[in-house]
């Protein structure tokens, strides 16, 4: 199975590099059943792992979208020291999101085929 690593370095919402990001790994899981997607969230890209996200309608919705990802199988870790310096460290994730650090997001980097970055 070919693993991509998909990066997230910016806010959930202000440009579009989130919403990008995630409309590729849902694209991917509905294209190619045979891609494992792993999502790494560093700097503001940590505020996409909170709950309860409220958004205009029909304006997207990055909690959801993450969920989507997460229900097909898809890996969501959130950076812990950046998550640490936005004081979001101890606050509820997105069910399926998981605080992580830069040991387990360079693994992912050595074991996955792609890095996609945004």
């Amino acid at each position: 199975m070919q693993k991509i690593l998909i990066i997230i370095n910016d806010a959930p919402y202000g440009t579009e590099k989130a919403y990008n990001a995630l409309r590729m790994a849902m694209t991917l899981q509905k294209e190619h059943k045979e891609v494992e997607i792993k999502i790494f969230l560093l700097a503001d890209a940590v505020f996409c792992a909170l709950p309860k996200q409220k958004t205009p309608d029909g304006f997207y919705n990055i909690e959801r979208m993450l969920k989507s990802v997460i229900k097909r199988g898809g890996e969501v870790k959130a950076c812990g020291g950046c998550s640490q310096a936005r004081g979001i460290d101890t606050l509820e994730f997105i069910d399926g999101v998981q605080l992580s650090n830069m040991i387990e997001f360079s693994n992912w980097a050595v074991e996955c085929e792609k890095v996609l970055s945004f």
